[in-house]
């Protein structure tokens, strides 16, 4: 079977032309609006309550929409949005160091590999500075300095200090603002909020996103939910690697449910492998825990310079150690980006330097600057950080070295969207890392934050008023041929995955289909083990179908039905991931092929062939997709070999 076939090259119409200094601008501006009556006329379903999902349900009803939200967690504060660690970006040049917007998005093409569109990257940056301003009016608890002001430190890939910070839990405080906002408008009657409901699939009319089928978690209920527009900000699909930084229950199905149904899926293969993560211990693991990039700042990364030398670190002297990072990259030293910083540590590893019980690790050390400015200002910038390193492991940070080692931790793939982040399905629209608009191949350390309070607060409020400005449509009820055809499908799904009452767990599926994924594509991908991996995802994929078990019935709480679902989604995400870094053949960003690579081990872009958002189409679960291609430009930010050195 042919891996895919080609079809219509697609292309972004929203983004005005002309100085991309004012682009969002003139697009805000020539964007319809909806009158503050009308608004209360609008329903508009979010699925997903992370710092996109929280935020634009929170802005969508201060505004006046009618919102619905949903979340699979018990409430919307437990999204993975809370886990985030290190920082937000923001081009607020507190620090007089040269920092601009200017250099932000320079900075963010740059990181990506020269692969994500300019437009939404300059939009990205002239926002940041906003979300600072709005953080801090909820009373978001940023560091300060002794003075009173915003403190800010350094992230992978930027020579100026531009994230600003919560000591190691930003992601928490930032979610909790966010949440603060959600529940006013809960209170206010604006938000209906549904926690512990999943949502199974997307319904779509006369050619309109329209709403949703969900499962109630706790009783099993399977219901359709209607709305003028659906916005998806379920997040990430880094769990399809089984082990990762991502919590459990973070999935794909609300993303791929949408691809099944027309939704173009743009550049599956880009996945981020974070440098400073803690290392595999054994089989038992179900997840993999980050230590925050900000650690990067005053830890120094390094590795015996001697292969087999198994010495606890302090009894290896200064000259016999390799900061490999300071001596390979010494203009950025300990923060290159996330991707490069990766591949460092795996080579060093397979050269058979690395640290402890499995040799995959390095050591982060702080001694030089606990020496340096004191045990209490480590404390009081890494505290929480160095609390859960030691609960995980047994080991004081403060007197030995971390041991750290990549892992999957985010993915720069996700849902095509134009400018308005409107996918190919009109009337849905997808937010922070559900969609693939702003990282391009490879995300820099504390963007992630910035982009999904920016497409939350800022961009899609602005945006989706062009589309409701149509509405509201007509009423849809339960018995139209395109509702009971979504519901009955999702039913068919369940029972099917319930009937197949097999010999094998759904977590040992998973936890194989995790390990083909990063042997043949993870850091680093080929063409053979490409092959082998799509080879052996088809053969698991059957096997699934015919030998999981998945106990009880689906009539209540069932989080073997759950996994299931999820898994199988995962399934197919899968191939088309290894279809998409088999067809590209360059190396970018996240994206390493073995086969194009410098002499020095660097990735080896090709412009000429590869310049292009691969936007994927579904066709059949096995049937080829279909690839459409959006030619990037790049007017601002001119494309060369990128280096940190």
């Amino acid at each position: 079977m042919e891996l895919f076939t080609h079809g219509e090259p697609i292309a972004d119409t929203k983004a005005p032309d002309g100085p991309i200094e004012t682009r969002w601008q003139r697009r805000r501006f020539g964007a319809k609006l909806v009158n503050p009556a009308n608004r209360r006329k609008l329903t508009v379903i979010v699925v997903g309550t992370g710092l996109a999902g929280g935020s634009a349900a929170a802005t969508l009803g201060e505004l006046g929409y009618r919102v619905k939200s949903y979340c699979y967690q018990d409430s919307p504060r437990r999204a993975h949005s809370i886990a985030a660690q290190g920082g937000i970006n923001a081009a607020k040049n507190y620090r007089n160091d040269g920092d601009s917007i200017q250099r932000l998005f320079y900075d963010t093409v740059k990181g990506g590999d020269f692969r994500s569109r300019e437009s939404n990257v300059r939009r990205l940056a002239e926002v940041s500075v906003e979300i600072i301003d709005q953080a801090v009016a909820q009373g978001v608890p940023f560091a300060r300095e002794y003075g009173g002001l915003l403190d800010t430190r350094s992230f992978g890939g930027a020579q100026v200090q531009r994230t600003f910070y919560a000591r190691g839990q930003t992601g928490q405080q930032l979610l909790l603002g966010a949440y603060q906002a959600l529940e006013r408008q809960i209170g206010l009657g604006r938000v209906e909020m549904y926690s512990r409901h999943e949502m199974l699939e997307l319904i779509v009319v006369d050619g309109r996103a329209r709403g949703i089928v969900v499962r109630d978690l706790v009783s099993g209920e399977i219901t359709t939910e209607y709305a003028d527009a659906v916005v998806l900000a379920s997040g990430g699909y880094g769990n399809v690697f089984y082990l990762s930084t991502n919590a459990k229950g973070c999935n794909v199905t609300a993303t791929w449910r949408a691809h099944r149904k027309g939704a173009l899926f743009a550049n599956p293969c880009y996945t981020q492998i974070h440098p400073t993560c803690i290392p595999v211990s054994g089989d038992h693991q179900s997840k993999l825990t980050l230590m925050s990039e900000s650690l990067r700042n005053d830890g120094r990364v390094w590795v015996p310079q001697r292969a087999g030398d198994d010495r606890p670190p302090r009894e290896i002297p200064e000259d016999e150690r390799d900061y490999f990072l300071e001596r390979m990259y010494p203009s950025f030293g300990n923060l290159v980006p996330r991707d490069i910083a990766s591949r460092a540590a795996k080579g060093v590893c397979d050269s058979g330097r690395g640290v402890g019980a499995t040799g995959l690790g390095v050591y982060l050390d702080f001694a030089d600057a606990i020496g340096r400015l004191g045990r209490s200002t480590i404390a009081d910038r890494y505290g929480n950080l160095f609390e859960m390193y030691q609960r995980i492991t047994g080991e004081d940070p403060y007197e030995v070295p971390m041991r750290i080692y990549p892992a999957v931790h985010y993915t720069m793939g996700g849902l095509w969207v134009d400018y308005d982040l409107e996918s190919t399905i009109p009337g849905l629209f997808v937010i922070g890392e559900a969609n693939f608009s702003d990282h391009g191949a490879n995300r820099l350390g504390a963007s992630a934050l910035m982009q999904g309070l920016a497409d939350g607060y800022f961009v899609l409020p602005s945006t989706i008023a062009d589309y409701l400005s149509a509405g509201p449509f007509e009423p849809l009820t339960d018995d139209h041929p395109e509702v009971a055809a979504a519901r009955n499908d999702v039913a068919d799904r369940l029972a099917r995955l319930l009937a197949c009452n097999g010999d094998r767990t759904v977590d040992s599926f998973h936890r194989e289909l995790g390990q083909i994924m990063w042997d043949h594509c993870g850091m680093e991908r080929s063409d053979t083990g490409l092959r082998k991996a799509l080879a052996e995802i088809r053969s698991l994929r059957e096997q699934f179908w015919q030998r999981v078990r998945v106990p009880g019935d689906g009539e209540g709480l069932n989080q073997a039905l759950e996994k299931a679902g999820r898994v199988a989604d995962f399934f197919e995400l899968a191939e088309l991931m290894c279809v998409d870094a088999l067809h590209r053949t360059e190396s970018a960003g996240g994206h390493f092929r073995a086969e194009s690579q410098t002499p020095d081990g660097e990735a080896q872009r090709d412009d000429d062939r590869f310049s292009y958002v691969a936007a994927w189409e579904f066709t059949g679960a096995d049937r080829p997709p279909v690839l459409h291609k959006e030619d990037l430009d790049f007017e601002y930010v001119h494309p060369t070999q990128r280096s940190y050195k």
